[in-house]
């Protein structure tokens, strides 16, 4: 377990449900404010944007990713789309300010040396690693030099580079401060390729918190993430899917962010403290619903109760239909009618 601010992740706390902003806003301030409000509305405990300087990020000449040329065509290079969607330092001040306001977590994914010591500045509480940076060792060392809690995506990953960057980290950070989060690297992926045991297998292989960076369609893999362990869900959002940009489409949309927070919750309700025991909300039906041993034809006094006469009916309220051979061949001390309701005072 790690805390992000007073959050405690981890150690059987609640889900930490992280709200992916990410590059939705499209550049613009107002939208991303509106993105804030629509991740605290729905209850996340965070909402996370990306921290870059595009000249520090990519050359001018690097290619889209197919997906990238899928959502926003082929006119503008990977470079320019990523100007456009730049925040700058003022703008990520007045979005934690705003955050501050609203009641949720700001976070951001540091992408380049300058974006880390921003964010060094801001004083995020924690730092989340993108996958594509699991294997850039020197800004893992320098995010981890911080001394803040990190979240490292694995999306892309083989489990010795996930050990590779685990231990670039671990130069600078304990392992007790850091998450690791199975991840898909396609936008959106297949529910066939969201691989959830690989969380148990980074919890084996590494002894870390784990959780799930979600890029799959719909809330079912997150939802089922959370029942299989996971400390930690990061899901896209979008104020809208038809907006122009790389990740909308593969983004939930306001409403079902909020059925996500409210599904993982019922969830984490639903799993119990793993005690077999009657709840306390079955003791009417029980009552109702079990049976107890009546009389199935009238009787006197004296009389043995044999097959013919001993049955079993709900109520239960009576002697329980489990002690049936107890009772059998047992005499009753005055006559009964049919149906009666045995109780122990009735027998010998």
């Amino acid at each position: 377990m790690f805390t992000i601010g007073k959050r405690p992740v981890g150690g059987g706390a609640p889900c930490y449900i992280i709200a992916e902003a990410g590059v939705n806003h499209g550049g613009s301030l107002r939208t991303a404010k509106e993105l804030v409000d629509a991740a605290a509305a729905a209850g996340a405990d965070a909402v996370k944007f990306q921290s870059y300087r595009t000249a520090d990020l990519v050359v001018r000449q690097a290619p889209k990713a197919a997906y990238q040329r899928r959502t926003t065509g082929t006119r503008t290079s990977q470079f320019e789309m990523l100007e456009q969607l730049e925040l700058s330092a003022a703008q990520q001040r007045q979005l934690q300010t705003h955050c501050r306001k609203v009641g949720i977590t700001f976070l951001s994914t540091p992408f380049d040396p300058p974006s880390v010591r921003l964010l060094t500045r801001l004083r995020v509480p924690a730092f989340k690693v993108s996958s594509c940076n699991l294997v850039n060792t020197p800004l893992l060392e320098q995010i981890a030099a911080v001394g803040r809690p990190m979240i490292l995506s694995t999306g892309m990953a083989s489990l010795s580079e996930v050990e590779m960057g685990l231990a670039a980290v671990e130069r600078h950070l304990p392992r007790r401060k850091v998450a690791l989060l199975q991840c898909t690297s396609n936008y959106p992926s297949s529910h066939k390729t969201v691989n959830l045991r690989a969380m148990d297998t980074l919890a084996q292989a590494f002894g870390t918190v784990v959780g799930l960076s979600d890029h799959s369609p719909g809330i079912a893999a997150a939802l089922a993430a959370v029942a299989r362990g996971a400390a930690i869900v990061e899901k896209h959002f979008t104020l809208d899917r038809a907006l122009p940009g790389p990740d909308h489409a593969a983004s939930l949309l306001p409403t079902e962010l909020g059925e996500l927070v409210r599904g993982i919750r019922a969830v984490e309700a639903a799993l119990g403290d793993g005690r077999k025991a009657p709840q306390a909300e079955e003791l009417d039906v029980r009552t109702a619903a079990r049976k107890s041993l009546v009389l199935l034809t009238d009787v006197r006094a004296g009389a043995t109760l044999t097959r013919r006469t001993l049955g079993f009916k709900r109520p239960g309220t009576g002697i329980p239909a489990s002690a049936f051979d107890h009772v059998l061949g047992r005499k009753v001390r005055t006559a009964l009618r049919k149906d009666h309701l045995l109780c122990w005072e009735d027998l010998r």
